[in-house]
């Protein structure tokens, strides 16, 4: 999965390491030959070591998100946009192809490969988080790979590093275990969305930049615009890290490190402008369908400042964690500036421009026509993560100065190290245990079908008020297909459309409000208020309500489902 070349003899740690015990081997007498443990000698030995350490800097991560991303992941309720997942991928595959052809042909990539893997494991809540739980893992080891290598890359460059600390393998294994414990990787490893996979192609883009740019060959080149055509097929948002990478290159230089080839346009190299126009050629089928698409995120506002506070406070897990993370990422930035030499790739160069190019473009765009959504910007939360294990690795080698070591101190990196893990797993508790709770999604679907199910009654009618509201009643169907649906015209998989489609004459639908006794009515908005009929068959309905003398029997929330019970 992820390569082993840079963890090995050639990782500048593993290098130094061999070369300082052949050196002081060289002032000792000759030892009679012993042919039996020549091939445990002393390079061996470090070869191991440096194996062994790098497996460790992708496992320990990987293994962590599992356990963390993956412990009650069946427990929350499917939410509306995971009921429009559930419902699209488990038609027919033509008439998922007819389903693109009306809406959400953004996300066909995902409903198709979802199709093919509900058909193998079912479509309950954890079989169909189960995937994005398995792209948070693969992220995950990215993302401890490309702290890894920034640092190596790093050291490589500067010579004048002495740090007795493997760093390189420290800050993969840093940033790793930050991502892995990131409440907000919780949140997407258990959401039946693309957003994880997005996630893992924009980690596995970025490992590649690390290894096209000093290299130089076009088969690294080539499959890191295979990796961003991957991103942008899953969330053409994912695209704008195409942009972070372009930051990257303007703030870093790799003609000095060994094997780096190519022309170049000005410090960025012609090569990776040709493979991110190729990747924008390719999705430029897409990209057209989208531009016609882009009615169905008309529902999104213009942001303000508390749509960055609540943007800075999910990256961080917590309220609380922002302080100490924003202090954390400021030690990466140091270290980059100050001990590591800012011009040679590097975390900080890297990591930062991905954290918060893709979210200012976004947001500021969103100010001529709002597009911005959270979600959309959650592949840039492993440019946190990196950064933030660059500056515990800073301080790391900080408490491991040979000042330090002169005063008695030996024993202060691994102090300080624990100390600060330790704090930080202590804060994060309560916010991994919140963000695996149903209230943490905006709707609880699973109440709201048993709500329906404990109170309806045989002939009961049903109201979706809009008709989008449609999708409310699909992540667990049973009891809403017992209600009569007189608005509706065609279903959703005879219209091709993910909610059907209703009537479009009061005077039809008064026609069919016969012998009616009750009436549900399933709605559903972010202030938890009844919404205000916007066209005349919602209003006719409503009115027929009012005409028929019912009265609110009574009216239940399920997150931001309202359902309200009228009748005689």
């Amino acid at each position: 999965m992820v390569s082993e070349r840079d963890s090995t003899a050639e990782d500048p740690a593993v290098v130094g390491a061999s070369d300082g015990q052949a050196s002081r081997q060289a002032t000792l007498p000759a030892a009679p030959a012993r042919p039996a443990k020549a091939a445990t000698g002393p390079a061996d030995r470090s070869k191991g070591r440096g194996r062994l350490t790098g497996g460790l800097v992708i496992a320990v991560p990987s293994v962590t998100s599992f356990v963390v991303g993956g412990y009650e992941i069946g427990g929350p309720s499917l939410w509306r946009d995971e009921a429009y997942a559930k419902d699209a991928i488990t038609r027919p595959v033509s008439q998922i192809f007819t389903l693109l052809g009306h809406q959400d042909a953004v996300h066909g990539a995902y409903y198709l490969l979802m199709h093919v893997i509900a058909a193998g494991v079912g479509s309950s809540a954890t079989a169909l988080r189960f995937p994005s739980l398995c792209a948070m893992v693969v992220a995950t080891a990215f993302t401890a790979a490309i702290g890894r290598r920034t640092a190596a890359l790093v050291q490589q460059a500067n010579s004048a590093d002495q740090s007795r600390l493997d760093v390189p393998a420290l800050t993969g294994l840093l940033s790793g275990l930050v991502f892995a414990t990131a409440p907000y990787m919780t949140y997407y490893a258990q959401m039946a969305r693309s957003y994880a996979i997005v996630t893992m192609f924009a980690t596995i883009a970025t490992y590649l930049l690390l290894r096209a740019y000093p290299d130089g060959r076009w088969r690294w080149w080539a499959a890191y615009g295979g990796a961003v055509a991957l991103t942008g097929l899953f969330n053409l948002f994912g695209l704008l890290i195409l942009v972070a990478h372009g930051v990257t290159l303007l703030l870093t230089d790799a003609r000095g490190q060994a094997g780096a080839t190519g022309r170049r346009a000005g410090r960025v190299p012609v090569r990776w402008l040709a493979v991110c126009a190729a990747a924008v050629i390719v999705l430029g089928p897409l990209l057209s369908v989208a531009l016609r698409e882009k009615g169905q995120i008309a529902w999104v506002t213009r942001p303000d400042v508390k749509t960055i506070e609540r943007l800075v406070e999910n990256f961080a897990g917590s309220k609380e964690l922002v302080v100490p993370f924003a202090l954390l990422a400021l030690a990466g930035l140091v270290a980059a500036c100050l001990a590591d030499s800012w011009r040679p790739l590097n975390p900080a160069a890297v990591a930062l421009p991905w954290l918060a190019v893709p979210p200012v473009l976004l947001i500021a765009g969103s100010y001529v026509k709002p597009v911005y959504v959270e979600r959309y910007v959650e592949f840039c939360l492993p440019g946190l993560a990196v950064l933030v294990g660059a500056g515990l690795a800073g301080i790391v080698r900080l408490a491991s100065a040979a000042p330090v070591r002169r005063m008695g101190l030996a024993r202060m990196p691994v102090a300080i190290t624990a100390l600060v893990v330790l704090g930080l797993a202590a804060m994060l508790v309560g916010p991994q245990g919140a963000i695996r709770q149903t209230a943490a999604r905006p709707d609880n679907l699973r109440l709201a079908s048993a709500i329906v199910a404990a109170n309806e009654q045989p002939g009961d009618v049903v109201f979706y008020l809009p008709v989008d509201m449609h999708v409310l009643g699909t992540g667990y169907p049973a009891p809403f297909e017992r209600l009569r649906d007189i608005a509706l015209a065609k279903s959703p998989i005879a219209s091709g459309t993910l909610t059907g489609t209703e009537i479009t004459s009061p005077a039809l639908l008064k026609s069919r409000f016969t012998d009616v006794r009750r009436v549900w009515v399933v709605t559903g908005a972010g202030n938890y208020k009844f919404p205000v009929p916007g066209n005349p068959v919602d209003k006719e309905k409503m009115a027929l309500i009012a005409g028929a003398g019912m009265h609110i029997i009574h009216r239940w929330t399920a997150g931001e489902v309202m359902l309200t019970l009228y009748g005689t």
